[in-house]
């Protein structure tokens, strides 16, 4: 993947002490010129943050500091093995939910941006569970302007066919199973990246749900839904399997203290064959997704 912007800022990888001192692998993007804004990017389920640097960079060309970072147990926030040469640790009795992922280590993020750019408008990019996550957070007061990127209430039956039936015997006969026999989910089985046990559970109940977190009643992090009142913006890929239109429309639905944006986006808005689930952040789309999200994000001028 080229990237380019990356010859034109500063990039740091730094680590992020989560609420519980856990150490967070992170990237921090800063322009050559001066700060006019704060981007946080939040990753989707099993999606390492290396993903997320091209975008971050071309941001950071536009006069944003950016950061980017792995949840526990993922990416390069999964603890090494005492033994061999760069090997990871187990995650076997690594205790970590997608919950935990919130309220320990996106709540340090945003904590950890807010106290070093408390000038600058702050924005949220929140990809897939990244999106989700920001209803569940203490201190999304915090943040002025959020962008979901194919963020959605994942239940299975508002996924297209067949990829609906795929996702439920993949969760249910294969990737439940093999968590609870193994202690993990081995990413072989279809994620591409190894997930702690608990994560990755709670994520199935919540596929299996019709409301799915919202019909979570341990979560008792749903009350912080309505403490959110920036803006908005919700963009829907209409060839997203995953985060369908009536998927996105119901994650909006918990912020009940806004009105949120919803825009469908086609791959022939882009000039693209197909964007997907995944798609928004290739760089290709530098000069129509990206420039638009930029664009969005710096109107908190």
């Amino acid at each position: 993947m080229a990237e380019p912007e990356l010859d034109d800022v500063f990039s740091d990888d730094i680590t992020v002490p989560a609420t519980d001192g856990y150490p967070l692998a992170a990237t921090l993007f800063l322009p050559r010129g001066t700060n006019r804004h704060t981007v946080l990017i939040n990753s989707a389920t099993a999606v390492p943050r290396k993903l997320y640097r091209g975008f971050a960079g071309y941001l950071a060309t536009r006069g944003c500091a950016v950061l980017t970072y792995d949840y526990r147990g993922t990416g390069d926030s999964r603890q090494q093995a005492l033994t061999g040469y760069n090997e990871p640790k187990s995650l076997v009795g690594f205790k970590a939910s997608m919950s935990d992922w919130a309220a320990q280590d996106i709540t340090a993020a945003v904590a950890w941006m807010r106290e070093r750019y408390k000038a600058l408008p702050f924005a949220y990019v929140g990809h897939s569970f990244g999106g989700q996550a920001l209803g569940l957070l203490p201190n999304n007061s915090e943040i002025s302007r959020a962008l979901f990127i194919a963020a959605q209430a994942g239940y299975w039956k508002l996924m297209t066919a067949p990829e609906r039936y795929r996702v439920y015997a993949m969760l249910n006969f294969v990737g439940a199973p093999l968590t609870r026999a193994l202690g993990y989910m081995p990413g072989k089985a279809g994620l591409g990246m190894d997930l702690p046990k608990d994560a990755f559970l709670q994520w199935v109940g919540w596929v299996m749900s019709p409301r799915y977190l919202f019909d979570d009643t341990r979560l008792e992090a749903l009350q912080n839904f309505p403490k959110y009142q920036g803006a908005l913006r919700a963009l829907c890929i209409s060839d997203d399997p995953w985060a369908t239109r009536p998927a996105v429309e119901l994650l909006c639905a918990g912020f009940t203290s806004i009105k949120p944006e919803i825009i469908t986006v086609t791959p022939a808005d882009t000039g693209a064959s197909r964007i997907g689930h995944m798609g928004f952040f290739r760089p290709e789309h530098r000069g129509t997704l990206w420039l638009g999200a930029a664009e969005w994000i710096e109107a908190a001028d």
